[in-house]
C-alpha cells in the first residue's frame, strides 16, 4: 500500500508502522477456489473490520474506489480515502468525472453486502419485458466470477438476445453458460457486432454492458454471453467481476452511494493504466 497523489504512488505506506490489525486464521479449505498464490483475503465490506476502516484514516476511510483488470498478467488498482484519480491516457482529467451515482442500500447494520436497485433493462435502447419490479435489488459481489440473474429474469433476457442475435452462427452451450456462438477465426471473436446491455439503475442512471464485458472466449473458436442463470436467487441480479472489468467504481459509503463508469475501453483506457511508477518522496 502507498500513498498517491492520484497520478503516481510514492514510497511510504499510507499508515503508521505498528498500526493494530483485527485477523482472523480459517481453515485452509476456505481458500480452495483461489489461485494458489492467495493466502489471505480482505474485506471491503459495510464492517467496522473491513479493510479501508482498519488500514486509513477514519475520516476517509468510508470510500474507496475499485477498478478491475481484464488480464490476470496486468495489474487493476484500488484507491482507499477520497482522491483526484488519474490514469496515464487522461493525465488532466479525474476520472471522477466519467461517474454516473446511483443510491446504495443498506436494510440493517448487520447488512454487509453491497445492493443497488434496477428499475429496467434495455437491449439496444429499447426496454424488455422482464418480470422486475421498480427498485429491484442488485448486489455486487468479487466472489462470483459472472453476473448471475435469477431464473425468470434471465429467460426473458435470453429470449431477447437470443432474437437479437439471430444471425449469430450458434454452436452449444459451454457450462456454466447458455448462449454460445461460433467465432469468425480461430482465437477471434464473432464478427457480429452484440447489442449492449443497459442496467437502469435507481436515479435513472445507466450501466452499460458493451461486448467486452458480456463476451467471453471459451477456446476453439467459441466465445459465450457471459451471464449465467442464478436460479431462484435472493437478489433479482447479482453483478460478479466480468462484468466489473475495465469499470471504475466509486464506494462512497458516507453518502450510500456507488459511482460507475461502465467500460472504460469505450473512453480509450483502463484499469491497467495507472502509472504504478514510484516517486520518491
Amino acid at each position: 500500500m502507498y500513498v498517491t497523489n492520484g497520478r503516481n504512488p510514492s514510497q511510504y505506506p499510507n499508515f503508521p508502522f505498528g498500526t493494530p490489525f483485527v485477523l482472523s486464521c480459517a481453515p485452509h479449505s476456505f481458500l480452495r477456489s483461489f489461485p494458489k498464490s492467495v493466502h489471505a483475503i480482505a474485506s471491503f465490506s459495510w464492517s467496522a473490520l473491513s479493510f479501508p476502516r482498519q488500514a486509513y484514516n477514519p475520516n476517509q476511510a468510508d470510500k474507496f474506489a475499485l477498478c478491475l483488470p481484464s488480464s490476470p498478467l496486468k495489474p487493476g488498482v484500488t484507491f482507499l480515502g477520497d482522491w483526484p484519480f488519474y490514469f496515464t491516457s487522461f493525465p488532466n482529467h479525474d476520472l471522477r468525472k466519467f461517474l454516473s451515482y446511483t443510491p446504495m442500500i443498506r436494510k440493517t447494520s448487520k447488512s454487509f453486502g453491497y445492493i443497488i436497485k434496477l428499475n429496467r433493462v434495455l437491449v439496444q435502447g429499447i426496454k424488455i419485458p422482464l418480470p422486475l419490479s421498480k427498485g429491484s435489488p442488485v448486489g455486487l459481489s468479487t466472489l462470483k466470477p459472472y453476473t448471475a440473474l435469477r431464473s425468470d429474469i434471465y429467460k426473458a433476457l435470453i429470449e431477447i438476445v437470443s432474437e437479437a442475435t439471430k444471425n449469430f452462427p450458434r454452436v452449444n452451450a459451454v457450462k456454466p453458460f447458455g448462449l454460445c456462438f461460433r467465432a469468425s477465426g480461430p482465437g477471434s471473436r464473432t464478427s457480429y457486432r452484440l447489442p449492449d446491455v443497459d442496467l437502469e439503475m435507481d436515479g435513472g442512471a445507466i450501466w452499460t454492458m458493451s461486448e467486452g464485458n458480456l463476451l467471453k472466449d471459451v477456446g476453439n473458436g467459441v466465445t459465450c454471453l457471459a451471464l449465467i442463470d442464478g436460479g431462484s436467487v435472493k437478489n433479482a441480479i447479482v453483478i460478479g467481476t466480468y462484468q466489473m472489468e475495465n469499470n471504475f467504481l466509486f464506494f462512497d459509503l458516507k453518502k450510500q452511494r456507488l459511482g460507475f463508469s461502465s467500460s472504460l475501453l469505450s473512453r480509450g483506457t483502463s484499469c491497467n493504466d495507472f502509472n504504478f511508477t514510484l516517486v520518491p518522496e
